[in-house]
């Protein structure tokens, strides 16, 4: 109950003027992706996936209006989405041998049906939060940037998309760009604005698989640190050293560190640490050597509302949002700058996918994926 009461006055205190007075960024910030006589705008408003929860609504006006309160008012909205969902299943289970068994249970299915979108709305949020941290709008719907069949992006925002990962993982991404564009590494101006065309279908399928590999290189990354924390840890334990902060304080902290925009701290404990020992083996042949069942692990998605949330997101920003992806396999031209702002923006999605559904979970208890 006092859950509840504090809930009502945190919203009863946020009144959200029409129109917005306080943009996402402190200046509004609007790019546009060129497209001939036609352009796209990016925006801290034109996301591809609009909310469609009373929820996501909410909280997308406090987080455009009242974003100093966005992180305290996301987790008391979780935490009623949470208790909502207790007590319908809670009173399915008390009525379970009663006349009104049946319509508990359906009750119980709408609330759990509700509680999906309403969890992939806050997701997706959070997510967009993380990415104006790094003044990155997403690219809108390409629907709206393409000009007989000619999409560019502008500008890439490499740098920033980059600039959330470590050295280690950024050499890693780097060559997952050149592979899938065709791009090396380092490439001159002129190499990077050729142009190439590209099935749009195709597209799609390199945008979501790009999102997974972002998520896989976040959980593995933090794999890998573990194991050379306890590596380290068991060398200085023979050696009479305290190397500083366990793993488990450290990533405890590091979590709430990451949702609230300290990660350099994290970061820099990090790699301190693994400074200390250059016989443990680099990132980049740990993750090579990864058994193909710890690979499929690691990179698929703990839990049913991210797997929602990215198929939400991917139809809206390749489809029209209700049909789902384009089924019609068009064939668009675009420049490999544009094609490496794309990629390089989905695994900064699903780098920061991991780290939202790691907070939401310790908050709302997420529904895991079924093992197959």
């Amino acid at each position: 109950m006092e859950n509840c009461v504090f809930h009502h006055h945190l919203r009863s205190m946020i009144t959200l003027p029409q129109p917005p007075s306080t943009p996402l960024f402190p200046k509004v910030m609007r790019v546009r992706a060129s497209a001939g006589r036609r352009h796209c705008e990016f925006s801290s408003q034109n996301a591809p996936l609009e909310p469609r929860s009373l929820v996501g609504k909410f909280l997308s006006g406090v987080l455009q209006n009242r974003r100093q309160l966005f992180h305290v008012v996301a987790k008391e909205e979780l935490k009623m989405l949470s208790d909502d969902r207790d007590s319908a299943l809670a009173r399915m289970h008390l009525s379970q041998h009663s006349d009104e068994a049946l319509l508990h249970r359906r009750i119980a299915q709408v609330k759990e049906n509700e509680s999906m979108i309403a969890i992939a709305d806050v997701m997706y949020l959070l997510i967009l939060y993380k990415f104006s941290e790094i003044r990155v709008n997403l690219v809108p719907k390409l629907s709206s940037c393409l000009y007989d069949g000619r999409l560019e992006i502008l500008p890439s925002k490499d740098w920033d998309l980059e600039s959330i990962h470590s050295l280690e993982v950024l050499d890693i991404i780097r060559k997952h760009v050149s592979t899938v564009t065709g791009l090396r590494s380092n490439p001159s101006v002129r190499e990077s604005w050729e142009t190439t065309p590209i099935r749009q279908v195709w597209l799609a399928q390199v945008y979501v698989a790009s999102i997974l590999y972002g998520y896989f290189l976040k959980s593995v990354s933090l794999r890998y640190n573990l194991e050379r924390s306890l590596s380290l840890s068991d060398h200085d334990f023979h050696h009479g050293h305290k190397i500083g902060p366990s793993f488990h304080d450290m990533y405890h902290s590091g979590a709430k560190d990451v949702m609230f925009g300290n990660k350099s701290d994290i970061q820099s404990v990090w790699h301190g640490l693994i400074g200390q020992e250059e016989e443990i083996e680099d990132l980049k042949c740990y993750v090579t050597g990864f058994h193909p069942g710890s690979f499929e692990r690691c990179a698929k998605l703990r839990s049913k509302e991210a797997v929602h949330l990215v198929e939400s997101h991917s139809n809206a920003l390749f489809g029209d949002g209700k049909s789902g992806l384009s089924q019609h396999d068009d064939i668009i031209v675009t420049s490999f700058s544009s094609l490496r702002r794309l990629v390089l923006e989905a695994v900064a999605f699903g780098s920061f996918l991991w780290e939202t559904e790691d907070y939401i979970d310790s908050v709302y208890k997420l529904k895991d994926q079924e093992v197959e």
